[in-house]
């Protein structure tokens, strides 16, 4: 596939900086560009690494590169198509990306050689998420605001990320709309508010001076109760699916991956790095009790998906496998550890509350961000096929 050359007009009244080139980049040159922009808090996400493409089963995929028409890179997409059954069309997904430069005011100048790349793939809508956060609400504010009936919307936010704000001001006069609009949860596929812990500029004794008096006591009872964690390995992926399929059953949630999803996810993140995924154990007298998965992206680091067994809870294992992984997160380097999607409810009585309630121990903040937004491409046919995507996507 060739590359294609888009000239965009400019925009906000900032002059052009010559054409756009956009087209396929290698693997090796997309890994080598995330690792330029892997070194804060605002990095790439895993879910714009090449080798999430292959994790997705049933996509094909586009890895795309962003520059002047001499030069390096200055942008990325990892761009997943999924076919709409009896055509040769396209929906195109960038989960959480495209990895660009969001605060540039000539957005045009990059987003409109996106959108032609793709429409000339066949492509009839497209999904994204941007990169900038929107609001923050510190643990302290939320617990503070838990209430009957209460969401975070109803709480004054910490912080109002102004680039956020310009960002999805932007898009809206692009005729780009928020999946499930304005409602808190929206319509996503990842999940709007994550919740994470600040770790640069901090010491261990600062990590868990940072954790209420609830956690702090649960690590130390774990510790007394002989609760030993370690790092397993892909052998150990179907005791982890068998906690995950219990703590399913008794939080009432259903993820619908299979096991081979996740022996897929530890093999390919891990042969694009080795320790990319590692997948943590706590065990007490010999027996596995809980089982958690982190991804480490340059300078950032996910908890990414948590199973535990009903019985022995008591010895709190839990709590012990988050500290290790915060712990070697720190280690790491990493600037932010990332407990991924928190509920948006404050009300007590509501079951989704108690996830909520449980990072909070952490000490760290909500993270609102922008969402995922969706266009259609011109056309009627393009048109017609995202109402009926969306009609598909409501009923599911």
């Amino acid at each position: 596939m060739s590359a294609l050359l888009v000239t965009a007009a400019p925009t906000d009244r900032r002059a052009p900086a010559g054409p756009v080139r956009l087209g396929p980049v290698t693997p090796e040159t997309y890994r080598a560009f995330l690792a330029s922009r892997g070194t804060g808090a605002d990095g790439p996400s895993f879910l714009q690494l090449p080798s999430w493409a292959q994790v997705k089963d049933g996509w094909s995929h586009q890895l795309l590169g962003w520059g002047p028409e001499y030069g390096d890179l200055t942008g990325v997409a990892l761009v997943l198509l999924r076919q709409f059954p009896g055509t040769r069309k396209y929906f195109a997904y960038l989960p959480e990306g495209p990895v660009a430069d969001w605060s540039d005011p000539d957005i045009d100048g990059w987003l409109a050689p996106l959108l032609g790349h793709l429409r000339a793939s066949g492509v009839f809508a497209v999904r994204m998420g941007p990169g900038p956060a929107y609001r923050r609400w510190t643990a302290a504010t939320a617990k503070a605001a838990t209430g009957p009936g209460r969401r975070l919307a109803d709480v004054l936010a910490d912080e109002v990320d102004p680039l956020g704000t310009v960002v999805a001001e932007r898009l809206r006069a692009r005729g780009w709309r928020k999946c499930g609009g304005d409602s808190e949860n929206g319509a996503d596929a990842q999940p709007r508010h994550v919740f994470q812990v600040p770790l640069a500029g901090r010491s261990t004794d600062d990590l868990w001076s940072g954790l209420n008096q609830e956690w702090r006591r649960n690590v130390r009872k774990a510790g007394k109760s002989g609760v030993e964690i370690t790092i397993g390995s892909a052998a150990d992926l179907p005791e982890f699916y068998r906690l995950l399929r219990i703590t399913e059953e008794r939080d009432g949630f259903r993820l619908g991956r299979s096991l081979a999803y996740y022996e897929r996810q530890y093999a390919v993140l891990n042969a694009e790095q080795p320790g990319r995924m590692r997948l943590y154990l706590a065990r007490h007298e010999g027996e596995i009790l809980a089982a958690h998965t982190m991804v480490t992206v340059g300078a950032r680091v996910w908890y990414q998906t948590g199973a535990s067994a009903d019985h022995r809870r008591e010895v709190r294992p839990s709590n012990a496998l988050q500290w290790r992984m915060m712990l070697d997160a720190h280690a790491l380097g990493a600037a932010v550890y990332d407990l991924r999607g928190v509920p948006s409810t404050l009300d007590p009585g509501d079951r989704a509350h108690g996830l909520l309630r449980w990072k909070l121990g952490t000490g760290g903040q909500v993270v609102e961000t922008l969402g995922e937004w969706e266009i259609p491409m011109q056309g009627t046919t393009n048109g017609a096929l995202f109402r009926a995507f969306q009609a598909y996507l409501a009923r599911r």
